[in-house]
């Protein structure tokens, strides 16, 4: 909670891909608030207030993943409305005259997107869904200590940099300081 309010006002996709480990972090602890508040909430040293607001937050999160229906996988309409705002910034940034190096980090970063579909079979997943499903895989897969290859880490750095581009943008225009 305190991290994810902080990560959605600095960066949006840093708080979209913290937002994805939170539900799976839910759903390892078998959508258990005793559990989260014994493994997650009270070992923060912060006071008793705080620490019921986390509790509040989780819940509320619990909550929301039974009614939508996402215990065991997808993800919460949040975090998919995340998604949707990001992909409709970055089509009226693809069709604006005014950001031309958008387009062009867009068009960089396409042929991995592509490569990245076809691996996973997920063609009916948009770009920018694609993009945070690679971070995340990679972000997984770090955790496991597996090895990434080069072509791999290529194409995560080409993401990373066009997501953050995306983000920069998402926050210029939350503050009413994009012009499209």
């Amino acid at each position: 909670m305190i991290i994810a309010s902080q990560k959605k006002k600095e960066n949006i996709a840093e708080y979209l891909l913290y937002m994805w480990q939170i539900e799976d972090l839910i759903r390892v602890y078998k959508l258990d608030i005793d559990a989260i508040q014994k493994y997650i909430i009270d070992p923060y040293d912060i006071s008793d207030e705080k620490k019921k607001e986390m509790r509040d937050w989780y819940e509320s999160l619990i909550e929301m993943m039974r009614s939508e229906g996402v215990e065991k996988k997808g993800h919460l309409q949040l975090n998919k409305n995340v998604i949707i705002d990001l992909t409709d910034l970055h089509l009226a940034l693809l069709k604006s005259p005014r950001e031309p190096f958008y387009g062009a980090s867009f068009f960089k970063t396409l042929p991995y997107i592509v490569e990245l579909r076809g691996k996973s079979g997920s063609e009916q997943v948009g770009e920018i869904e694609t993009c945070f499903n690679a971070l995340y895989g990679v972000l997984l897969l770090k955790l496991q200590k597996k090895e990434l290859s080069e072509n791999t880490q290529i194409a995560i750095k080409q993401i990373t940099t066009f997501l953050t581009l995306l983000s920069e943008k998402y926050k210029q225009e939350k503050a009413g300081d994009l012009e499209l």
